[in-house]
């Protein structure tokens, strides 16, 4: 069942709208660089910054927790006093707070500046969407466009490693965060002739009220679901997770009673929008802790320097980048749900297939996996950012926009939280070799980095031996987060089957 709430309507192509598109995807590539070079950092922060694994988790997901925490009431802001001024000045102040992260001086400092760095990132997802949706009006040049969005995004993925294991290579870890600074000034300078303003023009007041509660009660309940996979239900996490709900409870509950929402409820009345919805929080919850550990895999259990470990995750990006291209076209020829369900199957199998991963598994296997978890992600999410917003109104484009980039962040930090939890927990429990001072063991329990540089110190067979231990616990913990990931990715695909079902993209006015 396809909304109609904004049909194709004979109005003119604007002008310029192909380059303003440029323009927007210099964001999207700028937020996945940014997401994908933390990965490939974190060895290198780990040992000059020296956080605990706790710590090293919350610099990993913090990022997305803001995030997700502030993209529905920053959607609705872009909706009130313009996308295009929102994602601007989102722009600058990411640029500045990129220098906050490249020179942070702890493990304290560089969670504030990565938490900071989530709030200018809330800026830029909902806006690049919300004016893709209103700059193409014909539905095969939006799915294109669309297309074009989120294989720039699959790109950002590629060219972050790639870029970040050659700065890391040369230069110190903060370097990483420094190559922000040019791409937004080329945003900001180019945006501001080139893209077209556009709001609602009739948003109502910006609820102050309803954005404290959806930040609080995000924030809370994966803070409470982060700890409760780490250290098990305990009163803290126990009594966050209670606020959290009670604070979304209260957060629904009062947008269906204001007459202008922060977030119009009614749009999930729609089994499209819903089933897109949560077929992207399932499918990046499964994946996002694979990323995550994977990077540290290729460089601390596979010895490969960040250049080409780097290199060694081209396959995802390529085939997102190729499947997201196509993806419009193969939802029109066969259905949504095919495509939809298949890409989902595709990344559940490749990562099964990760259940019998070892520290020496050969390249082709790993390069195989990433191809297929990269053309399965590529039309999952372009098929499913299309569908998002063609459910609704233009009006109300940032706030459906705000709503799949939430689901993608939330879903980043639980995976981040569920899954990282399951590959930390398995690897603190590795046996130590005798011999070795508590410690130095406390430290390589902490993290695979930390036991890289206490091998480092130890004599030669001992450190070896702790070394392979460790690795070997790292391995077996990823291998149980894959199977994991696995069956929380087949699920997914069977869910999107039955919620995407009679769902078809909007044909173009030339087609009818």
């Amino acid at each position: 069942m396809t909304s109609h709430a904004d049909s194709p309507t004979p109005e003119v192509p604007r002008p310029g709208r192909w380059l303003a598109l440029a323009v927007l995807v210099l964001a999207v590539l700028l937020v996945a660089v940014d997401a994908t070079v933390l990965g490939l950092a974190t060895p290198f922060l780990s040992e000059d910054l020296r956080p605990s694994g706790t710590q090293l988790l919350w610099i990993g997901d913090i990022y997305s927790f803001v995030i997700a925490g502030l993209l529905v009431s920053m959607g609705s802001l872009g909706d009130r006093i313009g996308r295009k001024k929102l994602l601007l000045w989102g722009a600058v102040a990411f640029g500045a707070v990129s220098v906050f992260n490249a020179y942070a001086t702890s493990p304290e400092m560089m969670i504030g500046a990565r938490a900071l760095l989530g709030v200018a990132g809330a800026t830029l997802m909902p806006s690049t969407l919300a004016l893709i949706r209103n700059l193409f009006h014909d539905p095969r040049e939006r799915s294109l466009a669309i297309g074009i969005w989120g294989a720039m995004a699959s790109a950002g993925a590629a060219v972050g490693p790639v870029v970040g294991g050659f700065l890391l290579g040369h230069f110190w870890w903060g370097s990483v965060f420094l190559i922000n600074l040019p791409v937004m000034a080329v945003l900001v300078l180019v945006g501001v002739k080139m893209l077209p303003e556009s709001r609602d023009p009739a948003p109502g007041p910006w609820d102050l009220l309803s954005v404290v509660l959806s930040m609080v009660g995000i924030v809370a309940v994966v803070y409470a679901v982060k700890e409760a996979a780490a250290y098990g239900f305990r009163g803290e996490s126990a009594l966050a997770g209670v606020i959290g709900v009670l604070a979304l409870a209260w957060f629904v509950r009062r947008q269906l009673r204001l007459p202008k929402p922060l977030l119009d409820m009614r749009l999930f009345h729609h089994r499209g929008f819903s089933g897109a919805v949560l077929a992207d929080l399932l499918t990046i919850l499964g994946l996002s802790g694979l990323v995550f550990f994977l990077s540290q895999f290729l460089q601390l259990v596979q010895d490969r320097n960040p250049l080409e470990a780097g290199l060694a995750e081209l396959p995802a990006a390529v085939g997102a980048v190729t499947a997201g291209l196509l993806a419009g076209h193969a939802a029109r020829r066969w259905s949504v749900r095919s495509v939809v369900a298949g890409g989902l199957g595709g990344i559940g199998i490749a990562l099964a297939v990760l259940v019998w991963l070892q520290a020496g598994t050969a390249y082709p296997v790993l390069g195989a996996v990433l191809l297929v978890v990269g053309v399965g992600a590529g039309f999952s999410f372009t098929v499913t950012a299309d569908v998002i917003l063609s459910s609704v109104p233009k009006e109300q484009a940032g706030a459906a926009s705000a709503v799949s980039e939430t689901a993608y962040e939330l879903g980043a930090a639980l995976g981040i939280a569920l899954l990282g939890s399951i590959v930390t927990g398995v690897y603190r429990g590795f046996a130590t070799p005798t011999g070795v001072p508590a410690g130095v063991a406390a430290d390589a329990h902490d993290s695979l980095g930390g036991a890289v540089e206490a091998a480092a110190e130890l004599p030669g067979a001992t450190g070896r031996e702790l070394l392979t231990s460790a690795q070997d616990a790292f391995v077996e913990g990823l291998r149980i987060a894959s199977g994991v990931g696995a069956v929380v990715l087949l699920a997914t695909a069977v869910a999107a089957w039955f919620l995407l079902r009679g769902q078809k993209l909007e044909e173009g006015a030339k087609d009818h």
